[in-house]
């Protein structure tokens, strides 16, 4: 038994509705459903009655509910007790970031910062889209940093939390240059020949833009799907090898840009063949000296956004 699913069964009780706390919890609504069904499956009974709509618990669901909350009541205790003893890394500011921006934008913005803002100590915990958003919600990181773009927002509470914007990114088809430096792919391909395809695993924030990017184009694809991955830099590898086309940030192929190693392989004229992203940076927004999540924020990380703050304002 996994203590998500307890956190998924306390949205569900008091929301009444599988779809708004898939929403509230990050999640799909099959996702959701299944982790309901696991928890169920680990209790050995019914928990929700699904004959009725909004959604009611079953006695056995109530009782559940009411040891849920000590539950996790407890374990939240327990890890405020259990970081109090590790003072030392009080002026450390934790940073939950998706794989590609940790691979591309985080280390060049932390020279930046301290050229600007001065000396930090970060911890960063690179990790997928869905569960970098959960260290967030769960109180586990202290910064969010994430792409944002309007067709594929983030469900985050905005009484809750807030946000600075720290740049842009462009996301675009790329494939490798040829000895006369033209693509080896070039869109859209032919039926008859379809162009292999470098693609994000089903899920990957990247990939739903990438889809936003073909559906947006008003051009008939022929893509075949020859090779996925969660991660730019592996899709970046794929297409520096003259494996297929792969969509890409532009921060994460700068150096393979100006040596010409990668060209794009959009159409020529062709406009649409490109989505601009927001690149933002998230926080539990502070109630008094505690945030919703009970804990004190740090000095540290309540000084880096007072400057966040201010360079999104002069931006």
């Amino acid at each position: 038994m996994e203590t998500k699913w307890l956190e998924d069964f306390v949205s569900l009780a008091e929301t009444r509705s599988f779809s708004r706390s898939a929403q509230l919890r990050h999640v799909t609504q099959p996702a959701f459903s299944r982790r309901i069904q696991s928890l169920e499956a680990w209790a050995g009974t019914d928990l929700v009655d699904r004959s009725s709509y909004p959604t009611r618990l079953t006695p056995a669901g109530e009782t559940l509910y009411g040891q849920s909350l000590e539950m996790l009541q407890s374990l939240q205790s327990t890890r405020a007790m259990l970081r109090g003893h590790t003072a030392a890394g009080q002026d450390f500011i934790e940073f939950a970031v998706p794989h590609t921006l940790a691979f591309t934008f985080f280390p060049a913005w932390v020279s930046s910062l301290r050229e600007n803002f001065g000396p930090i100590k970060s911890r960063l915990i690179a990790l997928n889209v869905h569960d970098a958003v959960m260290r967030l919600v769960e109180g586990s990181c202290d910064l969010l940093i994430a792409y944002h773009h309007s067709a594929q927002p983030f469900q985050l509470d905005a009484d809750r939390y807030e946000m600075v914007s720290l740049g842009e990114e462009v996301i675009a088809p790329y494939a490798r240059a040829d000895a006369n430096g033209e693509p080896l792919f070039r869109l859209p391909g032919r039926l008859e020949q379809p162009l292999p395809y470098l693609g994000y695993a089903p899920g990957a924030y990247l990939g739903q833009v990438a889809e936003l990017i073909l559906k947006q184009s008003g051009v008939a694809m022929h893509l075949d799907r020859v090779y996925e991955t969660d991660m730019a830099e592996g899709l970046k590898a794929m297409a520096m090898e003259g494996h297929g086309i792969a969509f890409l940030p532009q921060s994460a192929i700068r150096k393979e840009l100006r040596a010409k190693k990668l060209v794009s392989a959009a159409p020529a004229g062709m406009s649409g063949m490109q989505i601009t992203m927001d690149m933002r940076a998230y926080r539990e927004k502070p109630l008094g000296k505690e945030a919703y999540s009970g804990k004190a924020p740090k000095s540290a990380a309540q000084a880096l956004w007072a400057y966040l703050q201010t360079q999104s304002k002069t931006a």
